[in-house]
């Protein structure tokens, strides 16, 4: 059987999903009455927001032109966003080559560059290919030329396409059959499989994705999870295309997948191997190395609206973490909200995706604090601890060096523009590295605080460069920070999901801004809200939120003022008391409201 196995890779919207749109319609793999634009793209939050979120593999059948031989085409269709990174590190691994997609209007962008050098270090076989030359971009020429020098190859081998129109998406084709080679792996050889990616259904259990690396699965069999000793009956394999089709068998050097009717989704995991019972008990198994764990960017503690929903949240994080493996998570509990997870995210596009598939997928709202990053404190004895919320830091413990997460920073941006970007560097406490010459644009190197970039600043770096600059961006190490613990009261009661760890430069600012975001999204109460933003005992901003006033004395008509002085008076003593004695209950949405 003749395979190709390959992926497409590339920066957010320069064109993979309409490409393998082509790529469908040119093989015949979807009826043309079905076919719809990014057709890959399952989710109805990837079809809403325009990108892909989620890899997504399908299989291709295509006999090239001249010759009767068919072709075994398995494409992997990747996200291009930086915080779904890990999802195209793993469709590398399975693969043996890769299209490289270049807008031809924007040219290479920072993920480009990070998508290219990971291809690179997987020794797979890249294609470039410059998308979108239906627009008729002047600087075509220069474009070819960058991607040539990039990927070292002569200009002619660069490929020039239109996604949109078909324009040399067959001769693409063709080029993928020729030059990307067939998968390797020896059919006689114990059965092993990499799991790439994994979802839940109900009937069949867990469905592991794999790519098999050697030997075959047939449907029955007894199989193994290596890293669990799992054991399992394979209840189904099959193949994407681009639905589940059941086969009644798995080939050496096949993507497919594999039903196998485990309920429990803590016990499959991303990276494993799965094996056959038979090579286990004959020891002759050889693991496949899987994949490094992801390094969560971005946490929050997220607890049900109501406690009630505690073992719902509990279920659905699981299966969530089961098609998305980048996602951490694990029990805590709050005195305040009561039991809740921590968990870690990629990024905040990534933290969204997550927040809003809970909510359409699962059903459950989820109350999600400010978003922060890990943070090491150095006790007196010596022991470095993590941690991840802000309230856990006691500021009161003098003896405490508290460090933050430094990563390296990548931007590109066109010369023109290497003035304004410049202009970021005092605002977010970047470290200027180096400045290298790429094409008619530049690659600036930064050291920047992982808690700078996290929030706000992708939107400002596409502001000063009007659209035009990218990023991306690796962690590099802790570092100790001069910093302090911005706390925000709200009727004298201090509410731990707005805590914060700031640079002390920071305090005043950000806690002016919290404190008039809150006056604006708390509802009014029947008494004075005070809204407090605090360093230990120290208050650094204040807004008050009026009480709601009733007419008491409405109903009263004529008479002695005084009737309606004692009204006034008792109503001001109610007030007091209420003042004293009263709560304000902070509805879910609001935390994530002020940190947006």
């Amino acid at each position: 059987m003749n395979i190709r196995n390959f992926c497409i890779i590339a920066h957010i919207d320069h064109g993979k999903s309409t490409l393998a749109d082509r790529f469908l319609e040119m093989t015949h793999t979807v009826e043309k009455r079905k076919m719809r634009e990014q057709f890959l793209d399952q989710m109805d939050l990837e079809r809403e927001r325009g990108i892909t979120i989620k890899l997504q593999p399908v299989r291709m059948m295509y006999t090239p032109e001249g010759t009767d031989m068919p072709y075994v085409l398995n494409l992997i269709d990747t996200p291009g966003h930086a915080d779904f990174a890990y999802e195209v590190s793993r469709s590398l691994l399975a693969v043996e080559g890769a299209v490289l997609l270049v807008d031809a209007t924007q040219g290479i962008q920072a993920q480009t560059l990070a998508n290219y050098m990971f291809a690179q270090q997987c020794g797979l076989t890249i294609i470039p290919a410059l998308n979108k030359i239906d627009l008729a971009p002047q600087d075509l020429e220069t474009r070819v030329m960058e991607l040539a020098q990039l990927v070292g190859v002569e200009m002619d081998r660069v490929k020039l396409i239109s996604g949109k129109t078909g324009e040399g998406v067959r001769n693409l084709l063709e080029t993928i059959v020729a030059e990307i080679p067939p998968p390797t792996g020896n059919a006689s050889r114990s059965s092993r499989a990499l799991i790439f990616d994994s979802h839940f259904d109900n009937h069949k259990g867990v469905i592991a994705n794999v790519r098999v690396l050697d030997g075959e699965f047939r449907a029955h069999e007894r199989m193994v999870l290596f890293q669990n000793k799992k054991d399992a009956d394979i209840m189904e394999v099959g193949y994407f295309n681009p639905t589940h089709e059941t086969s009644v068998c798995l080939y050496t050097g096949e993507i497919g997948y594999i039903a196998t009717g485990i309920k429990d989704p803590g016990v499959v995991r991303v990276g494993d191997t799965i094996v056959v019972r038979r090579d286990v008990d004959a020891g002759r198994v050889e693991p496949f190395p899987g994949y490094e764990e992801p390094r969560p960017m971005v946490f929050v503690s997220c607890y049900p609206s109501s406690a009630d929903d505690y073992p719902h949240l509990a279920r659905s994080l699981s299966k969530l973490k089961l098609n998305d493996a980048a996602l951490f998570y694990e029990p805590e509990q709050s005195l305040i909200f009561g039991r809740g997870f921590r968990a870690g995210f990629l990024g905040l596009l990534h933290l969204d995706v997550a927040i809003e598939r809970m909510k359409r997928e699962y059903n459950i709202e989820m109350m999600v604090t400010t978003p922060s990053v890990s943070y090491q404190v150095a006790g007196k004895d010596g022991i470095v601890r993590l941690i991840y919320r802000a309230s856990d830091y006691d500021m009161n413990e003098q003896a405490l060096e508290i460090r933050e997460p430094w990563v390296r920073l990548e931007i590109l941006a066109p010369q023109r523009y290497y003035g304004n970007v410049l202009q970021l560097v005092e605002n977010y406490r970047l470290q200027l590295m180096g400045v290298e010459g790429f094409g008619d644009g530049q690659v600036i190197h930064f050291e920047a605080p992982l808690a700078e970039i996290i929030v706000n600043f992708y939107d400002n770096l596409k502001s000063v460069s009007q659209g035009y600059a990218s990023m991306s961006y690796t962690f590099l190490e802790y570092r100790k920070g001069d910093l302090e613990r911005l706390d925000i009261l709200i009727a004298g009661e201090r509410f731990d999901g707005f805590s914060r760890i700031l640079p002390k430069s920071k305090i005043e600012r950000e806690g002016r801004a919290v404190a008039a975001k809150l006056k604006d999204l708390l509802p009014r109460e029947n008494f004075a809200v005070a809204i407090q933003a605090a360093v230990g005992s120290r208050i650094v901003a204040r807004e008050t939120i009026p009480a709601l006033r009733k007419d008491v004395t409405g109903y009263l008509y004529g008479g002695d003022r005084s009737r309606k002085m004692k009204l006034w008076k008792k109503q001001k003593e109610g007030k007091k008391r209420l003042k004293e004695l009263g709560k304000v209950t902070v509805e879910p949405h609001i935390f994530y409201e002020v940190f947006k």
